[in-house]
């Protein structure tokens, strides 16, 4: 009774037979929602990973209660309501990581005003929720993949649209900034402040490996994948920058594009160019400095693509039935993609775990080399086939070694190997060089993008991409 009386006090159906109402929820109702989900299932964690801009603006008669380690929002009529970043954890085990068991997430509503992929993971979530233990592909991959879900990334923005389908206000946070142009940039030595949302996705990725991402948009009908940018270097191929694992990310797309009901053909919006199979490189639709898919990448070492989901920014609420019927069963096959390739630890001459030590495939010289985490876990995301790889950590033999590599989201797992390592006979371990070597930085992406990566080089310093405030509010 309970629970009914809280769902009829939110004017929201939580999770029962009929499922989630189709509507557009305002941040305080997804808060509640997304609190009550947390409370009622125990496959489930809910959790902050930072604020909105104008969360910091909030006054003193914003009314705050706190509950355990969370804080829970009150607000007084005309005052800012507070705004967290919550995300929602669904999985075996959702409070922690466990070895084997890859990361992954979806983001929505970076831009404001861009409100579909918001009311889908909203919709998802409802659905993951309802069909564990029931579902038997719900199941397995929450049995197999710990699952992230950011609804919002920008409720400043969303909270000040108006419903204009193209034109709408909000696609900015609160200072008036594009969350997609205000990552770093590998290609850019443009520095800048960063944005509280922007800064709380870059500590997230700090604290968890994540595999494999979508962040979801609006204003097109796409699947859009990395490089967003370049500095016309070896990258840049036909129009298109390609980053090393390309194959890897234009199968990511076609699997969210042909999966969908629609997006594979490729010329869903009047407004817009028509798209090959519904999917296209970043890059060749338009350059993107900034962009978050990048960062991701480069950084991050998870692989994320951009799905543009509605024509119409912001369509009326009658037609998101339909937009989750075109799209439910590609965010699931998306999701279980994460399986791809080959997962495993890196283990020193004495058989323990060891961070930072680099996995490299052969062929795939990455701007940052993937590394091992703090479990000494690496994922690769790979297509089936035969890969060499290249295993290095101080101290210790260069380790190469071929592995034919199944397809593994057939099975829900990649292909799972530990690498174990030898120690160098001609090193001696000495205080100064048992730490690890540091993470990739972007000096050092920079050193090689100056001529001593083999898959970039360097087109007269600086490549500055200059988009006009009137092209900026137009682009997705």
């Amino acid at each position: 009774m309970f629970l009914i009386a809280l769902s009829l006090c939110l004017g929201i159906v939580v999770s029962a037979g009929v499922g989630l109402e189709f509507r557009y929820h305002n941040s305080l109702e997804v808060e509640k929602y997304l609190r009550n989900v947390n409370n009622t299932f125990g496959f489930t964690h809910l959790h902050s990973i930072g604020k909105s801009v104008e969360d910091r603006h909030a006054t003193s008669s914003s009314r705050y209660i706190e509950q355990g380690s969370q804080r829970q929002c009150g607000f007084t009529v005309g005052q800012t309501q507070c705004r967290d970043l919550w995300v929602l954890i669904l999985g075996k085990n959702p409070t922690e990581h466990q070895i084997g068991i890859p990361e992954f997430k979806y983001v929505g509503n970076m831009h404001g005003n861009e409100v579909v992929g918001r009311v889908l993971l909203l919709q998802l979530i409802d659905y993951l929720t309802r069909g564990y233990l029931k579902d038997q592909l719900v199941t397995r991959l929450l049995n197999s993949t710990r699952v992230h879900i950011l609804v919002s990334m920008n409720p400043d923005g969303f909270e000040s649209s108006n419903r204009d389908c193209m034109y709408s206000q909000g696609r900015f946070n609160k200072n008036g900034v594009d969350l997609n142009r205000n990552f770093p940039d590998a290609f850019s030595k443009e520095s800048g402040t960063r944005e509280m949302e922007v800064r709380a996705i870059i500590d997230w990725l700090k604290t968890e490996s994540f595999v494999l991402s979508a962040n979801l948009h609006g204003g097109a009908v796409v699947a859009s994948y990395p490089y967003d940018n370049s500095n016309k270097g070896a990258e840049l191929k036909g129009g298109s920058s390609i980053t090393p694992d390309n194959d890897v990310f234009v199968h990511l797309a076609k699997t969210y594009s042909y999966t969908h009901t629609l997006m594979h053909k490729g010329d869903q919006c009047y407004d817009s160019k028509d798209f090959t199979d519904g999917i296209t490189n970043g890059y060749n639709w338009y350059p993107l400095p900034g962009g978050m898919q990048d960062y991701n990448y480069v950084w991050g070492q998870c692989l994320e693509i951009t799905l543009e989901l509605s024509c119409c920014k912001f369509p009326n609420e009658s037609e998101l039935p339909g937009f989750w019927d075109a799209n439910r069963d590609a965010l699931l096959a998306y999701m279980q993609q994460v399986h791809l390739g080959v997962k495993g630890q890196v283990l020193d001459a004495d058989g323990k775990p060891v961070q930072n030590s680099l996995v490299e495939v052969e062929g795939r010289p990455n701007l940052c080399p993937f590394r091992t985490d703090s479990n000494g876990e690496y994922y690769r995301l790979l297509l089936p086939g035969n890969y060499t790889f290249k295993v290095t950590y101080p101290g210790h033999r260069v380790l190469m070694e071929t592995l034919a590599v199944p397809y593994g989201p057939a099975s829900f797992s990649a292909l799972s190997h530990d690498f174990r390592l030898e120690r160098d006979a001609a090193t001696t371990p000495s205080p100064g060089n048992t730490h690890p070597p540091e993470s990739c930085t972007s000096s050092q992406v920079w050193e090689s993008l100056e001529g001593h990566s083999p898959g970039l080089v360097s087109w007269g310093g600086t490549f500055v991409l200059v988009l006009q405030a009137a092209c900026s509010t137009m682009l997705l």
